[in-house]
């Protein structure tokens, strides 16, 4: 029987935590939605939800003082959705906001194009790019996986897995101990709980 990941869930005030949380206690994790910095600390892995605007969910961060404590975590911490997109430094959403800073870039708005209503919504492909990532452990190239999102990050060297909806964009991001979904994994049947599981085995 494999030992049991502590996994701290960031309540960041703005985020569909229970869903998260539901998918987390179905593999087995000893997961916990806390704002307690020593908690997240403490714990084996970090997972940051959000949904909603950055500049909200960044606000909320600096009320509860998790700023810093999340800038200086070492173990793995995955991002998912708007979680992801504050990893990075800043986002353009609402006239633009600073972000975390841990994942190298910016996020913008994915462009207009006919016949592709913005937010992309429902479920799209990925093109893995980096197929040795232990994330991508039994998941085979384009797979399907749920996006809700009018924002996104741009396709980089840091970029793990990508997608195309109007324009190429980063579905998983990476960066040093770092991991970012701009999917919703919890949403995404068995792709998203074996990408999950990965997770929680790193």
């Amino acid at each position: 029987m494999k030992n049991k990941t502590t996994l701290a869930i960031v309540d960041s005030g703005v985020a569909n935590l229970t869903s998260v949380m539901a998918a987390a206690k179905r593999l087995g994790s000893e997961a916990e939605i806390t704002s307690d910095p020593a908690k997240i600390k403490a714990a084996s892995k970090v997972i940051l939800p959000g949904v909603g605007a950055a500049a909200a969910a960044m606000q909320q961060l600096k009320a509860k003082n998790l700023i810093e404590t999340i800038r200086a975590l070492t173990q793995p911490v995955l991002g998912i959705c708007l979680g992801m997109q504050i990893m990075f430094e800043r986002s353009e959403e609402s006239g633009g906001c600073d972000c975390l800073g841990v994942i190298p870039g910016k996020i913008a708005r994915l462009p207009d194009k006919k016949g592709m209503p913005i937010p992309h919504m429902g479920w799209n492909s990925i093109s893995i790019r980096a197929k040795e990532h232990p994330l991508f452990k039994g998941v085979e190239d384009g797979s399907f996986v749920y996006f809700v999102h009018s924002y996104a990050a741009p396709v980089s060297e840091n970029t793990l897995a990508s997608c195309e909806y109007s324009a190429a964009f980063t579905a998983i991001a990476g960066y040093k101990n770092f991991i970012g979904c701009q999917f919703h994994p919890e949403r995404s049947s068995q792709v998203g709980q074996q990408i999950l599981q990965n997770f929680l085995d790193m």
